[in-house]
């Protein structure tokens, strides 16, 4: 008999990690039901869900949703203060995460991410290692691939990639290896303070044991007060040279030291938040059982993702780099690290985030254009200590970055805001303004001479 056949299961929001929890209860054998806040007509993928005979309540969220319900898995994006998980408390129902229920589900080990910034490219490094080792690896979760349905697929070994949302209803999720890559300002007006963020990031190791290994960010002085926290054994990552139990960096190559020390190659780029991610993902791969040189080959295969610090163009020996996933002051100042004659181009939707750590900036720019809803508070911290410019599009930023950089400076886009203010996402504006770049670069004849 399934796990599931005699639940009737009420899945809450229908975005990825619904569709996918809602399939995979019902193949499990559960009756399910999906409670979604938009219409019917917005809605796509459901056929096969019809086709697993799973009902779905579109049009806004009611009580009676919940009528003759024994379980409840609600999806990431919805909040934990709105009425219909009141409801569910209410109705004293179990209630569980997406990650919750891949983790019932879950044969295979895992090594699981957390963390403001980094986690899908540490994540993609640590499946990387484990490919390297001859394990039949993927990386899911928060990533794209939803764990419920990566648990139920025959592979031998996980990298799961876990948001502070998906960790909020979780029971069993117990990683063999935890990650807590950073800690900075974000989600500040879900979580309500950088503390109850913690607390929601720290549930990554809540269930671990003294025999797992929980890895921790020996630079970043709030993540690791959270990180000691575990129960387990500890592993330090670090930008510096590595002390015992750790992994860091000597003459700009990975050392680990780490049962033995271990030379583990030079990452793919520069980027200070690259070889972070790169130090936490051979940080966990090691204590995970990944042999020293499956580690180097797997995150030697690895470059950067798109919009984490590509040069995507070069116009008149300027750079142009687009960091559209540094949507907090933490991830852009990260991406200005070992840049000279750098433009940073930022504003965009704070979400109750204090953009002020961007100030110290100042001293290593040679200017800030700004847009979107918080260009002027950003514009207010750096007017009068170097030049600043306004933009009214993604477009004109770039333009506007080209004439303040200096020759062989950067044009970097490193918004420190999220995109929603003016884009879809931060993908459609990393989009734009490296096909801006690109113009600038090499003009079509219809731009030519044009202001």
């Amino acid at each position: 008999m399934s796990r599931f056949s005699r639940e009737r299961a009420v899945v809450i929001g229908l975005g990825a990690s619904g569709l996918a929890a809602a399939r995979v209860l019902a193949e499990e054998g559960a009756r399910v039901r999906v409670s979604e806040r938009r219409p019917l007509h917005e809605l796509d993928g459901l056929g096969p869900l019809e086709e697993l005979g799973v009902e779905v309540l579109a049009g806004g969220h009611r009580p009676e949703h919940l009528d003759g319900a024994t379980l409840v898995v609600t999806s990431p994006g919805v909040p934990e203060h709105t009425p219909v998980l009141a409801w569910v408390a209410e109705h004293r129902l179990p209630l569980w995460s997406e990650l919750e229920l891949g983790a019932v589900l879950c044969r295979a080990p895992y090594v699981a991410v957390t963390g403001t910034n980094g986690k899908t490219t540490t994540t993609e490094m640590v499946a990387a290692t484990m490919r390297s080792a001859r394990l039949s690896a993927v990386a899911c979760g928060n990533i794209g691939h939803p764990f419920s349905l990566a648990a139920r697929e025959d592979h031998g070994a996980l990298a799961v990639e876990a948001s502070s949302f998906q960790l909020r209803f979780h029971h069993t999720f117990r990683p063999r290896v935890s990650v807590l890559l950073n800690l900075a300002p974000d989600h500040l007006d879900w979580h309500g303070s950088l503390d109850r963020y913690g607390d929601a990031k720290a549930r990554i190791f809540e269930r671990q044991a003294a025999e797992d290994v929980h890895v921790a960010n020996a630079d970043d002085p709030a993540a690791a007060a959270v990180s000691r926290r575990a129960a387990c054994r500890l592993v330090w990552f670090r930008l510096g040279e590595p002390a015992r139990d750790e992994v860091g960096y000597v003459d700009g190559e990975l050392m680990a030291r780490i049962d033995g020390e271990h030379v583990l190659g030079r990452p793919a780029a520069d980027a200070s938040g690259f070889r972070a991610d790169a130090a936490a993902a051979a940080a966990a791969s090691l204590a995970f059982g990944v042999s020293p040189p499956a580690v180097r080959e797997g995150i030697g295969s690895v470059r950067p993702l798109p919009h984490r610090g590509q040069v995507v163009a070069e116009a008149g020996g300027v750079r142009f780099v687009d960091n559209s996933k540094a949507t907090n002051p933490h991830a852009a100042l990260a991406a200005l690290e070992g840049l000279s004659g750098a433009v940073l181009v930022a504003g965009g939707l704070s979400r109750g985030v204090d953009l002020s750590p961007l100030a110290p900036a100042a001293g290593a720019l040679a200017g800030v254009v700004v847009l979107g809803e918080t260009g002027p508070e950003i514009a207010a911290l750096f007017e009068g200590s170097l030049p600043v410019r306004k933009a009214g599009s993604i477009e004109e930023a770039a333009a506007l970055g080209l004439e303040l950089a200096p020759p062989g400076g950067v044009v970097i886009l490193a918004p420190a805001c999220a995109s929603q203010d003016m884009f879809r996402d931060y993908a459609e504006r990393g989009d734009r303004f490296a096909a801006a770049a690109r113009e600038l670069a090499n003009p079509t004849p219809s731009t030519k001479g044009a202001t």
